[in-house]
């Protein structure tokens, strides 16, 4: 059995999308002090988002006959780490943080079965939000709602936050916190079966 480590709605409409059968079961980490200890050992943005993704996968990963998909996302702007925001205030803080810069989103993603790690990688993108007052900001706020608050970054690229962004190198998957390419591709490789259900 193919299973999600994740209750991320975007996740689990991505697999659907690409034709996969799968279970959700939502890992319990604790993520923060995970990237501590990642940081407090001269890691990266990149070596947190996969050092996540892989402890979400063997949380999850109990049983040996299932596969189970780890994935994380990290947002790194100007050395600091951003995290999901607790609520509309906390979001428009952030997209205030954004405006005008550059940053990067880290999406890791990680493969358990079999009572192991079988395969980990990171992808990242860059994105360039434009400058934008605080009523523009509002008004995509108030578009958006709550959805955002599920978000690294306090937006959604496939929501009306798309209208606060100059340019965006990367893929479209890997923003949205689910490279599909690799992971598929790491499903070939690891657990072919996965995909012929």
């Amino acid at each position: 059995m193919l299973i999600l480590a994740s209750q991320s709605a975007t996740r689990k409409a991505l697999l659907a999308g690409a034709g996969l059968r799968f279970e959700t079961s939502p890992a319990q980490i604790d993520e923060r002090r995970l990237e501590a200890e990642v940081l407090g050992k001269g890691g990266d943005a990149r070596q947190v988002a996969c050092r996540l993704a892989e402890a979400k996968a063997l949380a999850v990963a109990a049983s040996p006959t299932d596969i189970v998909i780890g994935a994380d996302q990290v947002l790194a702007c100007a050395g600091e780490l951003l995290h999901k925001p607790e609520n509309l205030a906390a979001a428009a803080a952030q997209l205030d943080r954004l405006a005008g810069r550059t940053h990067r989103l880290h999406a890791g993603l990680a493969l358990a079965g079999h009572g192991r790690l079988l395969w980990s990688g990171t992808e990242t993108a860059v994105l360039t939000m434009r400058r934008f007052d605080s009523e523009e900001r509002d008004l995509i706020l108030a578009l958006e709602g709550g959805a955002v608050l599920g978000s690294v970054g306090a937006y959604r690229l496939e929501g009306p936050s798309i209208r606060l962004f100059e340019k965006i190198e990367g893929d479209y998957f890997t923003i949205l916190g689910l490279p599909l390419l690799p992971l598929l591709q790491a499903l070939r490789q690891h657990a072919p079966e996965t995909l012929s259900q």
